[in-house]
């Protein structure tokens, strides 16, 4: 049992368990270890997390194959960016946060707050943001500091197990489908969209009125789909022609957006628009460097009147949203929770493509 300091109300122990990458890069594996737990400066607050979410570009960092400084270059050991627990501990300055009440980690731990794209709802591509996971410890370990300007407050009614997720997946999709600009009613596609970014996308696509249609594969998927909202399934191992498919269920026509969260989706994306006017391709998952290229003839952009257009994770604002939707019933559990020490199992499940929805991890079951 790991010794233990008092604060106040809450017993924080010395050490905690971490998700840890060993041999990182493309023969990585993890393993649960103990490691110190960090003290919050002044500014700071100490989030005791609950969950984790495991998510794709956990499988990037790890193996480094995204064109990005390594993990081990900024020393951090554990990746992953969606927590949600409770706040145990702050800084002398903090007023917004109290102990015990609860928090989200998030992609983005930091920004500076005061460049251009900061001021103008472009807070995700400051040029000195922190990614938690990759610059800074990530949410794999159970203690994380977070300035407590950035950290994400948790409303009542939404657990743990879902605010978790929403603090990537949710939210980043959730921010997609606003920059598309589509209205009520639009058909949108989500290609490889039975993991979780693309699940958090068909519940919040059907909330703001939406007609969204899944491609993916297998039962579980086809089946929490549907359960989520989607108003048709196109398993693209059953179906000889899946655009062929996608198209017909559209009109006839084509969707006028598509959602490509999944990277190997990127080489037919274009195709799901048919001959549908004004669409928008919308990039969200991150392919491995230099693996993709999305792109068509310009005929094509100039007589479709077709966009191309990507967005990043969700900002501060985004995250917000996608919780109210959460606690207003309109994003639901989508998720299958592994105890900590299985940690390793999980995430070489979501490594071989295997996850319908999200797993998340519960650091208080062992």
């Amino acid at each position: 049992m790991s010794p233990s300091i008092y604060d106040s109300h809450f017993e924080i122990p010395t050490h905690c368990k971490a998700g840890v990458v060993v041999n990182e890069g493309p023969n990585f594996h993890l393993e649960v270890q103990m490691v110190p737990v960090p003290q919050p400066g002044p500014d700071d607050i100490l989030i005791r997390l609950n969950y984790t979410g495991l998510c794709s570009s956990d499988i990037h960092m790890m193996q480094g194959d995204l064109g990005l400084p390594p993990m081990s270059s900024f020393g951090v050991r554990s990746p992953g960016h969606e927590g949600a627990g409770v706040v145990v501990k702050v800084g002398a300055n903090v007023t917004n946060f109290k102990l015990g009440d609860r928090a989200g980690i998030k992609p983005i731990i930091d920004t500076c707050g005061s460049c251009t794209l900061c001021w103008d709802d472009k807070e995700t591509y400051c040029k000195r943001a922190i990614h938690a996971g990759l610059m800074t410890a990530g949410t794999y370990q159970q203690y994380l500091i977070s300035p407590a300007r950035y950290a994400s407050p948790i409303p009542d009614g939404v657990s743990d197990e879902v605010a978790a997720p929403i603090m990537c997946s949710a939210s980043t999709i959730y921010r997609s489908l606003v920059e598309s600009n589509l209205r009520s009613g639009a058909w949108v596609v989500f290609p490889g969209g039975g993991g979780g970014v693309g699940i958090q996308g068909v519940q919040l696509a059907k909330a703001m009125g939406m007609r969204p249609i899944v491609v993916d594969t297998g039962e579980a998927k086809q089946k929490l789909s549907m359960e989520m909202g989607a108003e048709a399934f196109v398993d693209f191992k059953e179906v000889a022609d899946p655009t062929k498919a996608v198209i017909e269920i559209a009109d006839g026509i084509g969707v006028h957006g598509v959602f490509v969260t999944a990277p190997a989706a990127y080489k037919t994306a274009i195709s799901f628009v048919g001959d549908r006017i004004g669409s928008i391709v919308m990039c969200i998952g991150l392919p491995e460097a230099g693996s993709m290229t999305l792109g068509t003839d310009p005929c094509e952009y100039i007589f479709k009147n077709l966009v191309i257009k990507g967005t990043l994770v969700g900002s501060r604002r985004d995250t917000a949203m996608a919780l109210d939707y959460a606690r207003r019933g309109m994003l639901r559990q989508i998720c299958e929770i592994y105890p900590v020490n299985r940690m390793p199992e999980a995430v070489e499940k979501l490594r071989r493509g295997e996850v319908a929805g999200r797993i998340v991890i519960d650091f208080n079951s062992e």
